[in-house]
């Protein structure tokens, strides 16, 4: 229903590694560089699913008896489950009105054992592929820098992105079927 994920701490790649594929050597354009690296990121999770670097994310769900699968992956830690009322007003819930779990796969799931289905709830839980940028596999960060080099060598949009892009991403691709 509703995902709020904090921003990541840090750019999935450094910038020095974009200016290096661009052979830039001035440091005149690393405010534009570091938007466009920042977007190709978040296209990047948008793609894949998941959440690169490691952070925390808020979601509003429906409460609900059955298993509800969390947005965010790969779930680290889920934290805690809050009633919502009409106002927005939030109750934590005490661990034993709700049961969550975390997959082999990482998904998170969270249902609620005590009825309380009809309203909302907010789950509140951690999701990453990595600590830090040092820990994202070398191909999705790899297709990050070619991503943002594609955005800075075409700002005029008349170009489709590079295929190699999505090629590198593919195999972290999580599909969902509703």
């Amino acid at each position: 229903m509703a995902l709020v994920i904090q921003e990541p701490p840090a750019l999935p790649v450094p910038l020095a590694e974009v200016k290096a594929y661009l052979r830039i050597a001035h440091g005149d354009e690393d405010a534009l560089l570091a938007g466009l690296v920042r977007a190709a990121a978040q296209m990047c999770e948008s793609f894949t699913g998941r959440a690169l670097i490691a952070r925390g994310v808020e979601e509003t769900l429906r409460a609900a008896s059955a298993w509800t699968r969390l947005d965010a992956a790969p779930v680290l830690a889920i934290s805690g489950v809050a009633s919502l009322d009409g106002e927005g007003g939030a109750e934590a819930l005490a661990p034993a009105d709700y049961a969550i779990d975390i997959d082999a796969a990482g998904e998170g799931w969270v249902r609620l054992l005590n009825g309380a289905a009809g309203g909302k709830v907010r789950v509140s839980y951690s999701a990453g592929m990595a600590a830090d940028p040092n820990g994202i596999p070398e191909a999705i960060r790899h297709g990050i820098v070619r991503l943002a080099a594609y955005f800075y060598s075409n700002r005029d949009g008349s170009a489709a992105p590079p295929a190699a892009v999505t090629a590198l991403w593919r195999p972290w691709r999580r599909m969902r079927l509703r």
